[in-house]
């Protein structure tokens, strides 16, 4: 018998992306402090978060796949987090547009059984063509930038300002599922 899936996350986003893939899965958003994780450095930032939302999710589950996933926007070597206000999201896109950025999403799958857990990360290189204050201004309007890492969804009206993108599309939406994949495989979980 195939273990349960839990997506320990509350992100529409990834939400939408384990649909598309048709898999089941009971959603338990992880409640753990994120804080306690911002002096470490982007990479391991995202895989220690990640993991952390697994576990934490894992402890309250039994015979189960729990996938924990944590996305962050890196730019000039400092992370972008969601924007505490419109100005702030105006200050964020300010910085990005016209200019490379790149981002990463940490990923990891526990398995309660075992307590096993797999942990990995991708990276993608995000170009954003120039913007004037007049779109800035606008996109600010449309309140989709203020619950997004970066300011910007690329699934979302974002997307118009992304010229071109080196890596996995997934990734920047917050779940690469190329690693997922691999990663669910582990646990004779086949997603075809």
């Amino acid at each position: 018998m195939a273990a349960k899936l839990i997506l320990a996350s509350a992100s529409p986003r990834r939400e939408e992306l384990l649909k598309r893939l048709g898999l089941k899965f009971t959603i338990v958003p992880s409640k753990i402090d994120e804080d306690k994780f911002s002096n470490l450095p982007p990479v391991e930032m995202v895989q220690e978060l990640a993991r952390a939302k697994a576990e934490e999710v894992a402890e309250l589950v039994e015979d189960t796949v729990v996938i924990g996933a944590d996305t962050v926007v890196v730019f000039e070597d400092k992370i972008m987090g969601k924007p505490l206000n419109k100005s702030d999201a105006e200050r964020m896109l300010s910085q990005l547009q016209g200019k490379r950025h790149s981002v990463l999403t940490g990923l990891a799958v526990y398995e309660t059984r075992s307590n096993k857990v797999l942990v990995d990360y991708d990276r993608t290189d995000v170009y954003m063509r120039p913007l004037d204050n007049q779109e800035i201004t606008g996109y600010i309007n449309t309140g989709e930038p203020l619950d997004k890492a970066g300011a910007y969804g690329i699934q979302g009206f974002g997307g118009i300002f992304v010229e071109r993108i080196n890596g996995s599309y997934f990734t920047v939406m917050g779940l690469p599922i190329h690693k997922l994949a691999l990663m669910l495989k582990e646990f004779s979980i086949n997603i075809l």
